[in-house]
């Protein structure tokens, strides 16, 4: 029996090391993501099976580590790492041995059963709100810029995040937006907010739930200044997230943020002016344009309106980064976290964006 699976590995196997001590096959070059999968392991060298198995599934920087059982037979099950799409290469972590190209699909819900969308992979360092550098020149100019990120405090291969998948979800954020008084004598910068935050996110794995994904945390923001130019406020937010995406590459984004303030006693009447939402609309036509709308309303009445529009510049490439040309529309009250209760001009600024 045992000369049989080795010589069936033998012929399935299409990436095959020099001499491996090990091999490694499959019936079927297919797998889901967040499903069970089979291996047929055979040794060279008579050395025995063990009950469990380390395998390695990697492509480029991507890397998973699955713990398979042996079923009996040289035949061994795991899941597939959930997250992850495309063509992967699985290899044994701790013996030399053959390799496998297996093709990874994600396991569908409802939208994605619809639109045939096909999620990627979300490396631990990844954006988080839009990324761009803009100008305009409504009452003298001035320049807005805004850096943003998050980072996947565990991952789903190894250590803690292996052992509890869950743990995966938690993210550190980070958002830094400036303004640039540019007619001013000294160049200064009017105000610049920092928001760092922690936050857990969930994607639904089935077609029952009633959202695509949520975000639930705990931000703080403050513009680093002391005596009474300082500001600062801490929320706890809810986000929850739902998207349609259509086979032509059309995509729309539905993402509120719902927060509640615990600590705002340099402002305490900010929810005046900002509510306790932000309403937040994105639409990606598939090819060349990305919209994005957040609309606050205050308590009182008064509120703010953003809007964004980019266009894909394919021209313009810095290495992997594609770059966008960017037109950004604000009016209402508190552009900046300083002037949180003041409302200026309405400004239209233009310019260049990493992530629209």
């Amino acid at each position: 029996m045992k000369w049989m699976w080795t010589a069936l590995l033998f012929l399935h196997c299409g990436l095959v090391s020099a001499n491996p001590a090990w091999i490694i096959g499959a019936t079927t070059d297919r797998a889901a993501a967040g499903e069970r999968f089979e291996l047929l392991v055979a040794s060279r060298t008579g050395e025995p099976l063990p009950p469990e198995l380390r395998v390695r599934i990697r492509t480029g920087a991507v890397e998973r580590l699955v713990a398979m059982k042996s079923e009996g037979d040289g035949v061994y099950a795991g899941t597939m790492p959930a997250g992850i799409a495309g063509t992967f290469v699985l290899e044994l972590a701790d013996h030399p041995s053959s390799r496998l190209s297996f093709l990874v699909t994600p396991k569908p819900d409802a939208v994605q059963a619809l639109t045939r969308a096909t999620p990627e992979y979300e490396p631990p360092l990844s954006e988080n709100d839009p990324m761009y550098f803009i100008v305009g020149g409504r009452g003298g100019y001035s320049a807005r810029f805004q850096l943003s990120f998050k980072y996947r405090l565990f991952d789903l291969g190894s250590g803690f995040g292996a052992a509890q998948p869950w743990l995966s979800g938690f993210y550190f954020g980070y958002t830094q937006n400036s303004l640039w008084d540019l007619s001013s004598e000294s160049k200064a910068f009017r105000d610049t907010s920092y928001r760092p935050s922690l936050f857990w996110r969930w994607e639904r794995r089935d077609e029952k739930t009633f959202f695509d994904a949520v975000r639930a945390g705990i931000e703080h923001e403050s513009n680093g200044r002391d005596g009474p130019r300082s500001r600062s406020l801490n929320i706890l937010f809810v986000r929850p997230e739902w998207h349609w995406r259509w086979d032509d590459g059309r995509h729309l984004e539905i993402t509120p943020k719902f927060y509640g303030y615990f600590d705002t006693e340099e402002n305490p009447d900010i929810h005046h002016y900002r509510g306790y939402a932000d309403w937040r609309v994105r639409y990606d036509t598939g090819g060349n344009w990305i919209g994005t709308a957040v609309a606050r309303v205050g308590t009182t009445g008064k509120g703010s309106l953003l809007l964004d529009l980019s266009r894909r510049a394919r021209d313009l490439k810095f290495g992997p980064i594609g770059g966008y040309y960017h037109v950004q529309f604000f009016t209402g009250y508190g552009e900046d976290i300083l002037d949180y209760n003041l409302r200026r001009k309405s400004q239209i600024r233009v310019g260049f964006a990493i992530v629209p």
